[in-house]
């Protein structure tokens, strides 16, 4: 299984919701702290995206694509100096999914928005990626990623019947596009879970482990996947991921038993089978250990949150 299909189907995006910032210089809008995941794509112009956490600026030009997955706060503007308005402020300004915003200098465009997605099936994910993922679109491997963006753009400018359906499957597909074009632009001396994916002999063994988790799996097999020696590959992995093989399967099979127990009615003996344990004691002992409460426990949370 491919990775990425792994932790996003588990992340169940329920619905996206956007805008279209029509600005012009001076302007700054702050977007405060959530619980969804931001996304942007600059239409024409430039402006600058500033984090408090971390205290980063960044320049984006016209085709530029960010995505802040933790709903942290961040500010959109033509300057960082540029004082901001509080973004809950601008939106009672919006007509037909569009906001005009500034002093009427210089111009930009920006389409907006935010992802809300189950908090616990997206937990992996969010912990895997860089907060921040920021995206050029330009290249042959950013193809669909434009494509998707401009049909975005387009859509948003002139809402039409169902545009509120078109556009959420479209923040999907945007989503998982920019992890794409974020994952193609990693080299060597990057670190993380991306760089680890796009590593041709490690993203080979992480794979194989997604794939079939409940596999007796080795170092020594991993290392044969990756064809390299054990000690070379354990250094390898620790080294893009932070963590060594094993620890990450014990991870990844937590997570995968996680889904199990929050999407299904199975017997914990079933799932532990499933995951790579010979008991239900085993994967609870485990379970435990890695989340913080047993699978018990972690069910009955989801049946909680379901009903509330």
């Amino acid at each position: 299984m491919d990775p990425l299909d792994d932790a996003f189907s588990a992340m169940r995006v329920r619905e996206s919701l956007y805008a279209r910032l029509d600005a012009s210089a001076p302007w700054a809008v702050r977007f405060r702290e959530g619980k969804a995941a931001r996304f942007g794509f600059v239409v024409t112009g430039s402006c600058w995206l500033t984090t408090e956490a971390p205290a980063q600026s960044i320049r984006l030009s016209a085709g530029d694509c960010y995505v802040i997955l933790d709903g942290s706060t961040y500010t959109l503007g033509d300057d960082p100096r540029s004082p901001a308005q509080n973004c809950f402020d601008v939106v009672p300004k919006l007509v037909d999914g569009a906001v005009s915003v500034g002093g009427g200098g210089a111009a930009a465009t920006v389409v907006t928005g935010w992802f809300v997605y189950d908090e616990l099936g997206a937990r992996p994910l969010i912990a895997l990626l860089p907060r921040v993922l920021h995206t050029r679109v330009d290249g042959f491997r950013t193809d669909i990623l434009k494509a998707t963006l401009e049909l975005l753009a387009k859509e948003t400018e002139r809402p039409g019947v169902g545009s509120g359906v078109v556009i959420s499957g479209l923040a999907d597909i945007l989503f998982v596009q920019a992890i794409r074009s974020h994952l193609n632009s990693t080299d060597d001396s990057d670190v993380g879970w991306l760089a680890a994916l796009s590593d041709r002999r490690i993203g080979a063994a992480m794979r194989a482990l997604h794939g079939r988790p409940a596999e007796p799996w080795t170092v020594e097999r991993l290392a044969s996947l990756a064809n390299m020696s054990r000690s070379a590959f354990a250094a390898r992995f620790k080294a893009r991921l932070g963590e060594a093989p094993l620890e990450y399967l014990t991870r990844w099979r937590m997570f995968r038993a996680g889904v199990l127990l929050r999407n299904t009615e199975r017997p914990l003996a079933e799932i532990a089978g499933e995951v790579g344990y010979e008991s239900d004691a085993a994967l609870s002992k485990a379970f435990h250990r890695v989340v913080g409460m047993t699978p018990g426990a972690f069910r009955k949370q989801k049946a909680e949150a379901a009903a509330a």
